[in-house]
C-alpha cells in the first residue's frame, strides 16, 4: 500500500487531499473546519480529516506533496521588486514577515504540521503542473490536451500541454505579469468586489451590463495575440509593485475612482462587468483553438481558477473545437492538493491510471460525512425538536413536498463536497418555478446582493427539455452555463422589454424563473443515480409530485461564511435565517417547532443592491 498526502497552504484557499496506491480516498479544503472563508493556513485540520478518512497516521505516509515551489515564488517575488524598485518596496516589506516565518521553511512547517511523525521525503511540484495534474488525471480521458488559466503561480499563469496515460507534459506557458486571471481581477477590484473572491460576483453582474468598454480595453490595456497569449500594458496596473490592483492610469481611463465596496452599484459597474466578460471568452476561445491546432486531439481537460468562469466554459463547450471537456470541479488553489498528490503517483512513482467512464472524482464528494448517532447526539445535546424518517423514499416525498410550497430547505446528506460548489450534498434547496424565490433566497436566507444568481440542478435526463445542452453531455460539477430552451421562455411584455439594469430582476422570464439569469442562462447541474444516490431520489420524488426536475441549489452558507461542513455549522446557519426546514441524513428539522426560533429581517446594509 502507498499513501500520498497533497497540501496547498499559504495563499488561497488551504486544502489537503490523501489518495492510496492511486484511488482519491479524501480531499478537502481547511476553511470548512476553522470556519474562515478561504483561509490559507497550513491545513492541519483538513489533513487530520484525509488521514482519519484513509484511517492511517503521519507516520504511514509515504510522500507528502505540496502544490508549487516556493523559492521560485520567492525568486518572482524579489525580481518584480527590483523591477520595479522603489515603488514596490512597500509591498514586499508587507509580505517578507511571512515569507521569512514560514514560507521559506515549508519542509519544517509540514513536518510540525504533521506532529514530526513525518520523516520522509517532501516533494515541490510547479504550481501549474499540480493544475494539471489535477485536471487531467482524474479525467475520463486516455489522452487530452490541458489548459491552466489563473492568476499567477509561480512564474507561469497560463499553461497547455498533453496527457497522456500516466503521464503530463506541459508544452507552453504564459508568464507573469502577463496574466488572464490578474486581467479580470483587476475589473474584480475597481468594480468594488474582493480579489480572490468576488470573481464570481462580477460574472453574474455582467449580464446586467452591455459590453461598452470591449474596445477600450483591446486598444489600452490588453493585446490579445492570435494564439490567446497576452500582453498587458502595466502602467494601468498596481499589482506588481502596490497594494492595489489599479493605477490612476487606470482609473482615468475609465472615467473614475473604483467603486467603493458595497456602496451603489452603477450602470456603469454593469457595463464594465460586461466587458471583461467579453475580453476574457475572447481570450480563453482564442487559447482553446490555439491548443487544439497544436495538439491536434479532440478531448480538453481545464483547471486553475479562470477555469471557474462557467459562463467562458458554457461558450467553450458550444462554439469551440473540442469535442469533449472535463473541467476540474476544484479548480482554484484548493485542487493543487489533488493535483501535486496525483501527480506524484503517476508521474514519480510511474504508477499507472486506471480510466473511469466518467471520470475518477466521485461527484467531487470527497469531505466528511456524519453518522445517524452522531447527528442524534448533537440534536439531543440542543435540545433540537426533530422528526426521524427511517423510509427514504418518504424522506424525499416529504422534503419534495416542503420545496413545492416554497420552503426553502437546508440539505445536508453525504460526503461534503470538494471544491466552490454545492453538489447535493451541503446545499440549499428551493422551488425554482417560484417568482419570488431568487429574491427571498438573496436578501432573507444568503443576506447577499439580490442581482446573484442561483444555479439549477435538473434530473439528467430531462435536461434538453429545459437547457440547449447536449444530451450527451453531463454536468455534475456545475461548471457549464447553457440557455434556456425557447419553449421554456416566457414572450417578454413591451414594458419588460425597456428594462435595464436590475430593474431586469422584475422581469419573469421562465418557467423557471429563479434560475433563469436575465440573458436567459442558467449554470446548471445535472443529476444521476449513479453520483448523487438521495439527492437524485429527491429530484424525482420532486418531479413526481409538480412535473418540474428542476430545483434551485445553492451552498449551505451564507455570504462571508464557507459552506458548512458537520452537523453544528448546519444548525448554525439553518437557525441564523429564515430557512424553513433543515434535512440532516434523515433527521427533519423544522424551524416553527423549534422553541429559539426567530424571523430574520432582510440585511438592510444590502439594501442598495434590491429593487424597491
Amino acid at each position: 500500500m502507498t499513501a500520498i498526502l497533497g497540501i496547498s497552504a499559504f495563499y488561497h484557499d488551504s486544502a489537503a487531499a490523501i489518495i492510496v496506491d492511486g484511488e482519491i480516498i479524501a480531499a478537502a479544503q481547511e476553511e470548512r473546519f476553522t470556519r474562515i472563508k478561504h483561509d490559507a493556513a497550513f491545513p492541519e485540520q483538513a489533513i487530520a480529516y484525509c488521514l482519519e478518512e484513509a484511517g492511517l497516521t503521519p507516520d504511514q505516509i509515504d510522500l507528502v506533496g505540496f502544490y508549487e515551489k516556493p523559492f521560485l515564488k520567492f525568486e518572482r517575488l524579489l525580481e518584480t521588486t527590483l523591477a520595479f524598485a522603489p515603488w514596490g518596496i512597500k509591498a514586499f516589506l508587507n509580505s517578507i514577515p511571512s515569507w521569512l516565518k514560514t514560507k521559506l521553511h515549508l519542509p519544517r512547517v509540514i513536518y510540525d504540521g504533521l506532529h514530526q511523525q513525518y520523516n520522509k521525503r517532501i516533494v515541490f511540484v510547479e504550481h501549474h503542473e499540480s493544475h494539471a495534474a489535477s485536471a487531467f488525471f482524474p479525467a475520463p480521458f486516455e489522452e487530452a490536451a490541458f489548459l491552466t488559466v489563473d492568476g499567477v503561480g509561480e512564474w507561469a499563469t497560463a499553461s497547455h500541454g498533453v496527457g497522456r496515460g500516466n503521464r503530463i507534459e506541459i508544452q507552453s506557458e504564459l508568464y507573469f505579469p502577463h496574466s488572464v486571471g490578474l486581467l479580470y481581477s483587476a475589473f474584480t477590484y475597481y468594480c468594488g468586489f474582493k480579489v480572490n473572491s468576488g470573481e464570481y460576483k462580477l460574472m453574474g453582474l455582467a449580464p446586467y451590463g452591455e459590453p461598452r468598454y470591449v474596445d477600450l480595453i483591446r486598444d489600452n490595456l490588453v493585446d490579445i495575440k492570435p494564439d490567446g497569449s497576452i500582453r498587458l500594458d502595466l502602467s494601468y496596473f498596481n499589482y506588481c509593485h502596490g497594494m492595489t490592483m489599479t493605477s490612476k492610469k487606470f482609473h482615468q481611463l475609465l472615467g473614475g475612482e473604483p467603486r467603493q465596496p458595497e456602496s451603489q452599484i452603477t450602470q456603469r459597474d454593469m457595463d464594465l462587468a460586461a466587458s471583461i466578460q467579453v475580453v476574457t471568452e475572447e481570450i480563453l476561445m482564442k487559447m482553446v483553438q490555439h491548443v487544439h491546432a497544436q495538439t491536434g486531439l479532440s478531448q480538453l481537460c481545464m483547471a486553475g481558477g479562470v477555469a471557474l468562469n462557467c459562463v467562458a466554459n458554457g461558450k467553450i463547450l458550444r462554439e469551440g473545437p473540442f469535442e469533449k471537456i472535463w473541467i476540474q470541479p476544484a479548480a482554484g488553489d484548493a485542487g493543487g492538493a489533488l493535483g501535486v498528490a496525483l501527480f506524484l503517483w503517476h508521474q514519480l512513482l510511474k504508477q499507472p491510471r486506471l480510466i473511469q467512464p466518467a471520470d475518477q472524482q466521485q461527484g467531487s464528494f470527497l469531505g466528511p460525512r456524519f453518522s445517524k448517532t452522531q447527528i442524534r447526539e448533537f440534536l439531543d445535546a440542543r435540545g433540537v425538536v426533530y422528526h426521524h424518517r427511517s423510509d427514504e423514499d418518504e424522506l424525499c416525498d416529504e422534503v419534495a413536498g416542503y420545496i413545492a410550497n416554497e420552503k426553502v430547505v437546508g440539505w445536508m446528506q453525504g460526503r461534503m463536497e470538494y471544491g466552490p460548489r454545492a453538489l447535493g450534498g451541503r446545499s440549499i434547496l428551493g422551488d425554482a418555478r417560484s417568482t419570488t424565490m431568487q429574491s427571498k433566497m438573496n436578501r432573507k436566507i444568503k443576506f447577499r446582493e439580490s442581482f446573484r444568481p442561483f444555479a439549477p440542478s435538473i434530473l439528467q435526463s430531462r435536461v434538453r427539455d429545459y437547457f440547449d445542452f447536449p444530451s450527451d453531455v453531463d454536468s455534475p460539477y456545475m461548471l457549464q452555463v447553457a440557455d434556456m430552451q425557447l419553449h421554456q421562455r416566457n414572450t417578454p411584455t413591451a414594458e419588460s422589454a425597456q428594462l435595464t439594469g436590475l430593474q431586469k430582476l422584475q422581469q419573469v422570464r421562465s418557467s423557471v424563473p429563479a434560475i433563469t439569469h436575465v440573458d436567459f442562462s442558467s449554470r446548471l447541474q445535472t443529476v444521476d443515480a449513479r453520483r448523487h444516490g438521495r439527492y437524485f431520489k429527491l429530484l424525482t420524488a420532486f418531479e413526481k409530485l409538480t412535473g418540474s426536475p428542476v430545483i434551485i441549489n445553492t451552498s449551505f452558507n451564507v455570504r462571508g461564511e464557507p459552506i458548512v461542513c458537520r452537523p453544528k455549522d448546519a444548525y448554525q446557519c439553518f437557525m441564523a435565517t429564515n430557512m424553513d426546514v433543515l434535512v440532516l441524513e434523515q433527521f427533519v428539522i423544522l424551524k416553527s417547532e423549534q422553541p429559539d426560533a426567530r424571523v430574520f429581517e432582510d440585511d438592510l446594509h444590502l439594501d442598495q443592491y434590491a429593487l424597491d
